[in-house]
This record gives structure tokens, C-alpha cells and sequence, in this order.
């Protein structure tokens, strides 16, 4: 497989400057903000901010928007790609996405995080909450990677073969209406 590097420069840019991408689909909670405000302030930039550059020679984000939002006047560093808008679109589709597919290895995670010091409670409150998450996933899916296939409790049920999504969702209406306990399964 032949892979392209499409880094073309790393600039440092005014993050106000920066146009925010008409598609970004991630909305940030306060936690998220106040958190990233916290690692900022201890730590400072330590990422670049992916943008494409546009035909009036402007540069559009592509990934960083939250960073851009926090340091407005900020000089940032951006990884300048040569993308075209489709291909914008697909990073931007697939960037967090990818990132969040990544497993975590909670002890090392505890490790690390008890060899941190950080001065920021609203970051050490999200690292807790990161905590408390793993945890809870691990305790109602102890095994989970263990095994390739999810046991299914011994349940009595029906399934239905629609030709079609409309299908299922009259049929999935219509048994609730009656009274029974439905969920709705593409397979």
C-alpha cells in the first residue's frame, strides 16, 4: 500500500484567524472546555491543529476547533495539509473517531495518572471521571474481551424479518402499542 504524506508545512497562525469548518459535527460540554483550559495552562499546546488551505489563501480547520475557540489570540501551530475539500471531509468524519476506537489499559491508565501532578481540579476531576467510567464498563462487562461472543440471557422472544426500515418501525409501533417489551435490531 503506498501511503501519501499530505503535510505540506507547519505554520504557527493567530487561531483567530482560522475558519471554522462549516461541517465540524463535535459540540463540547463546559467539562470538556474547562478541562482542555487546565491542560493549556500546565502543559500548553503540545498538538497542531490539522487545516486545509482555501482558494482565497485562508486556512479552514479541519481538526482543533475547541483549541482554536479557547486561545483566539493565541499564535498556534498548524500542520498545513494538502487536502481537498472531500478529503477534508473524510479526516474530519474519522479523525476522533479513530482515535476513540483506541482501548484502554486501565492500570497503566491509573499508573500514569497517579504519576501526574496536576494544579488544574477540572482536569484532575475529568481524569477521574475517566476513572470511574473504565471501571464501570470493566464491572458490567468483566470479561468482555475474554470472550468472542456476548452470552444472551435466557430470554423468550420473537424476531421479525422486515423487508425495509419502515417496515420495522410500523411493526416496532404497532407490538409496543400491544404491550410487549420491543427493541430494534439491525443486523
Amino acid at each position: 500500500m503506498q501511503i501519501r504524506d499530505r503535510i505540506k508545512e507547519l505554520r504557527r497562525v493567530r487561531a483567530a484567524d482560522l475558519v471554522p469548518n462549516p461541517k465540524n459535527w463535535r459540540t463540547h460540554p463546559d467539562a470538556q472546555r474547562d478541562a482542555l483550559r487546565g491542560v493549556l495552562a500546565e502543559v500548553g499546546y503540545a498538538d497542531a491543529l490539522l487545516v486545509r488551505e482555501l482558494a482565497d489563501g485562508r486556512l479552514e480547520l479541519i481538526d482543533g476547533h475547541l483549541r482554536a475557540e479557547t486561545t483566539p489570540e493565541a499564535e498556534v501551530p498548524v500542520l498545513v495539509l494538502d487536502v481537498d475539500e472531500a478529503e477534508a471531509r473524510k479526516i474530519l468524519a474519522t479523525h476522533d473517531p479513530l482515535a476513540a476506537m483506541a482501548e484502554a489499559d486501565e492500570r497503566q491508565l491509573h499508573s500514569l495518572i497517579e504519576a501526574c501532578e496536576f494544579e488544574s481540579p477540572k482536569v484532575a476531576e475529568m481524569l477521574d471521571q475517566l476513572e470511574r467510567d473504565l471501571e464501570k464498563a470493566n464491572q458490567q462487562f468483566p470479561d468482555f474481551d475474554a470472550k468472542a461472543e456476548v452470552p444472551i440471557p435466557e430470554l423468550f422472544q420473537v424476531v421479525i424479518e422486515c423487508r425495509d426500515e419502515e417496515e420495522q418501525q410500523l411493526m416496532y409501533e404497532r407490538m409496543r402499542k400491544e404491550g410487549y417489551r420491543c427493541r430494534v435490531l439491525t443486523l
